[in-house]
């Protein structure tokens, strides 16, 4: 049987891109693995994989009784492909805080506070004297630099930096130039329904007794979407309605000028004020210098919500 190696629902780049680099080094290391989405590919990450010539993974709703699977780019069940709590999960490769994932058995767990996974992936290739492709070493290149927003993100560290140096001569591109090109592909709404912009790289979280969905779309001008803010908000009210949501919130993140834009819908306001020290009595905040929804978003609202 084939193990799926595969990131979360509503993917990202990370998620793609390591998902495939990941399941390359395990083939490379005797393990028949594919890797597989459980999310349509955005804008950004179609551009990686045209760029590189490289084909979407498989399309999954869920997985089957006892397929064997490795997690890569998350860890919380919520995030996590349907179907997973009856497959046979043996690996989680992440960067990410630990959200409460329980497991039958023992497992192999690589977690780095990195600012991508691909980074870790990257250094586990080098580590085992493994040959990297070229299209992999873009891929996972690509990776990096959209989690990092070309360096921009505080979750961007050293060893983001120096894999990103190094998989850009693998892959023979100008890393700056490249990754500007890709982050402007997959920047602004193009033709995304205000239901699709309102669960762009969504993802579930737990804050206190809230249940919360935090999603994310990277702009070069905010304007656009704040435009149909009135439209956006109608979607996240149906979103809550139908999927049993407290809170959801999006982030219109400027790419150019470093800031996000916080939407949200439903209650309580007060832990998004509570959170980022402002008033939140109306539906959307501004956030200079945030860009980070793992480091800048989650964690405040997490130490908020300890007060409720």
């Amino acid at each position: 049987m084939s193990v799926y190696v595969i990131g979360h629902k509503n993917p990202d780049t990370d998620s793609i891109c390591s998902a495939i680099g990941y399941a390359a080094y395990k083939t490379a290391a005797g393990l028949e693995a594919i890797p597989v989405r459980c999310g349509d590919v955005n804008k950004e990450t179609q551009y990686a994989l045209d760029y590189f010539n490289v084909e979407a993974p498989k399309y999954i709703s869920r997985v089957e009784e006892n397929q064997q699977v490795i997690q890569v780019d998350h860890n919380e069940a919520g995030q996590a492909v349907d179907g997973l709590e009856k497959a046979e999960l043996l690996e989680i490769i992440d960067h990410h805080r630990f959200g409460g994932l329980k497991t039958a058995v023992p497992l192999f767990v690589h977690t780095e506070p990195v600012g991508c996974t691909a980074t870790i992936v990257s250094n586990m290739f080098w580590a085992n004297n493994v040959k990297m492709p070229k299209e992999i070493a873009g891929l996972l290149l690509s990776a990096i630099l959209s989690d990092t927003v070309l360096y921009k993100s505080p979750t961007c560290t050293d060893k983001d930096k120096e894999a990103a140096e190094r998989l850009a001569d693998l892959a023979g591109v100008e890393l700056k130039e490249y990754g500007l090109a890709m982050l402007k592909a997959g920047a602004g709404v193009g033709d995304l329904t205000p239901m699709q912009i309102a669960k762009t790289d969504s993802k579930p979280f737990s804050f206190g007794n809230y249940k919360a969905l935090v999603s994310q779309i990277s702009v070069t001008d905010t304007s656009e979407v704040l435009n149909i803010k009135a439209d956006i908000l109608a979607a996240m009210k149906e979103i809550c309605d139908k999927e049993g949501y407290n809170l959801i919130m999006l982030m219109v993140t400027d790419i150019i000028d470093e800031a996000t834009d916080l939407v949200y819908y439903g209650e309580p306001k007060q832990l998004i004020a509570d959170a980022f020290k402002q008033d939140a009595s109306g539906d959307y905040i501004h956030l200079p210098g945030v860009m980070s929804r793992k480091k800048q978003i989650v964690p405040p609202l997490t130490e908020a919500a300890e007060k409720y």
